[in-house]
């Protein structure tokens, strides 16, 4: 899927909304489905977002690993669980992922 263009308008207002989800900030519902409505579309938003969930739920940074690893954006924003091929199938892992990431 290609990516659709934000408008300047759209991006700050994701932005700010994220910027809060990171900050542990109160977020309502319809800005939280507004993000997600994005989120599932863009490759970018998407990043964004999981970004945010992991600062929000680690805090502050405990090793000096933590920023590269955020920068990156790797690791999984919900838990320190990754795949394991012995016990997980990799359709089910990615089952969970936006539409443009899931295998066709």
């Amino acid at each position: 899927m290609i990516e659709e263009m934000l408008t300047p308008t759209t991006r700050l207002r994701l932005q700010e909304i994220i910027g809060r989800i990171a900050d542990s900030h109160p977020v309502s519902l319809s800005d939280r489905i507004y993000v997600q409505k994005f989120a599932d579309r863009d490759a970018s938003v998407w990043s964004w977002l999981r970004r945010a969930q992991r600062s929000q739920r680690r805090g502050a940074s405990v090793t000096d690993l933590d920023p590269l690893m955020e920068q990156m954006d790797l690791g999984d924003p919900f838990d320190g669980k990754g795949f394991d091929p012995s016990r997980d199938d990799l359709g089910d892992w990615f089952s969970g992922a936006p539409s443009w990431l899931r295998r066709s």
